[in-house]
């Protein structure tokens, strides 16, 4: 089978290996569509501090189960369609007892790579907690959109949407920004806007719900004169929420700079391992700002994002903008570092 490998920041190859085989409590998947991704992108250019190179590519798809391991898999059968979140926590360490799985060291680990392929082994205990039946209405491309969907569930959870009366601005076009909007407007929302760059990207944020989108690259870079043009987009109300998805330091700066005083703002976007800034602890105390974080998911809200998949409660196809077949790869990077592409959805048996 082909199987698209990261051998080192800013190298990939395309190589022949075999086909997996299913152990104990396994499943191998046929591998129908793949999504690119941000991390994607990121650990291309630099590397990843939690994945050791060389390693598969690639880990947001569905597919079809074409073989199970011994012990089988509850609910599931070969031929099944599936939808999946490639990680799962090992369910007894002191973070999972305390709910908090999406920061056991055994996720991370234990994350399956190798998207970019036309066949993958599922690890038993992700096959356990994290696999699910793709409805027959739903496409494949859009069924491989759970696991970024999934931190955008998790993380809002951490979020205080007020129906009907909270303002929120999303800061980043990107995947993540974009799947932020309809979450937000699903919670009730009273005006969403985002800020961002890239007219695909834009067109895309209006098409997801958001009901001002503001181009970036019109506005004036200091954030004291972009809070009036934000204030404009309120129609003169405050901006209660700020959702950080550029995951560069300069906007999380701005970002407390651009929340109103009572506002909560979330800084989400993932930065460079090490990365610092500064925060004007007295200026937050003051205007009683509240800054949160959120990392990755725990098996819970991967249900309640398959949910909102299968259900059409929420449409995420507007960020796949482009399909490629895997032989494309070359083409496939240079997009995503050209960065006009949202999401390229990748079929592996082209």
């Amino acid at each position: 089978m082909r199987q698209l490998q990261l051998l080192e920041p800013g190298k990939v190859e395309l190589r022949e290996v075999p086909i997996p085989q299913a152990g104990p409590g396994e499943i191998i998947l046929k591998i129908r569509a793949a999504l690119t991704c941000g991390t994607d992108l990121k650990t291309f250019r630099r590397g990843h501090p939690k994945f050791n190179l060389p390693m598969p590519f690639g880990h947001e798809f569905s597919g079809d189960i074409v073989e199970i391991g011994s012990g089988g898999v509850k609910d599931f059968k070969i031929g099944d369609p599936v939808m999946l979140a490639p990680t799962a926590p090992c369910g007894h360490c002191y973070y999972c007892r305390r709910n908090l799985g999406n920061l056991c060291s055994y996720t991370m680990e234990t994350m399956v790579h190798g998207g970019y392929a036309q066949y993958i082994k599922i690890p038993a205990h992700v096959a356990q907690i994290n696999l699910f039946h793709k409805p027959s209405h739903l496409d494949y491309f859009a069924a491989a959109a759970l696991e970024p969907l999934s931190c955008v569930v998790y993380g809002s959870s951490f979020i205080d949407v007020k129906p009907g009366i909270s303002n929120v601005l999303i800061i980043g076009a990107g995947p993540i920004g974009l799947m932020y909007i309809p979450v937000m407007r699903l919670l009730g929302a009273k005006r969403i806007v985002v800020l961002g760059r890239r007219s695909l990207r834009l067109q895309s944020a209006t098409q997801l719900g958001a009901d001002i989108v503001i181009d970036q690259k019109l506005c004036p870079p200091e954030p004291k004169k972009l809070k009036t043009v934000l204030s404009q987009a309120f129609q003169g109300e405050n901006c209660d929420i700020v959702i950080e998805c550029t995951g560069q330091i300069s906007v999380w700066e701005d970002s407390l700079t651009l929340a109103d005083e009572g506002a909560q703002v979330m800084l989400f976007g993932g930065c460079a391992g090490g990365t610092t800034f500064k925060l004007p602890l007295a200026e937050i105390t003051k205007r009683h700002l509240t800054i949160k974080g959120a990392f990755h998911f725990i098996p819970e809200y991967v249900k309640k994002a398959c949910d909102l998949i299968c259900s059409e409660r929420i449409d995420i196809s507007p960020i796949i903008s482009q399909k490629m077949g895997l032989s494309q790869y070359n083409e496939m990077i240079k997009e995503l570092l050209k960065g006009d592409n949202i999401k390229i959805g990748i079929d592996p048996d082209l």
